[in-house]
């Protein structure tokens, strides 16, 4: 029988991570620990949520991924993703895009907790392609409105 989880501890989450092949670094800043991995080589972390009624362990935990902006967002960026996603938010906070998942821990079995590292490690890819994608379809319309704007223009 699989035993239901009903917290998670920074150990756990970094037994987790490494058992499927990530590099994992432990980082406290003003007391509060998140750990900092990375897939294919976009850096992700984890930041634990409430802490649970039982000594040292969290109810929940975030996986987060900022990117910094360059320049200015094409519009609409974060609406579509938002719209067209489940399981991970997108938002923009000050130079950066942030990607966020939610993970729930009471009374779960820890292929739940493996699964959700996968759907994570998916979302990330497909927000890279994502924003790939977009940033050209961005660009062509803008060339497209540009080459209108000409042809509307008078010769002089």
């Amino acid at each position: 029988m699989n035993e239901l989880i009903t917290r998670v501890t920074v150990q756990s989450l970094t037994d987790l991570l490494q058992d499927a092949g990530y590099r994992v670094n432990p980082s406290e800043q003003n007391g509060i620990v998140q750990l900092l991995s990375a897939s294919q080589g976009i850096g992700f972390a984890v930041r634990f949520g409430n802490p649970s009624p039982e000594q040292d362990g969290y109810v929940d935990f975030t996986y987060s991924c900022a990117l910094r902006v360059q320049g200015q967002l094409p519009e609409g960026l974060t609406q579509v993703w938002n719209a067209s996603r489940r399981f991970a938010r997108l938002s923009q906070q000050g130079e950066f895009l942030l990607m966020e998942m939610d993970v729930v821990v009471a009374g779960v079995g820890a292929s739940h907790l493996r699964s959700q590292l996968e759907l994570w490690d998916r979302l990330l890819q497909e927000f890279i392609v994502y924003l790939r994608e977009y940033s050209q379809q961005a660009a062509q319309l803008q060339a497209q409105a540009a080459a209108a704007v000409d042809e509307e223009a008078p010769v002089l």
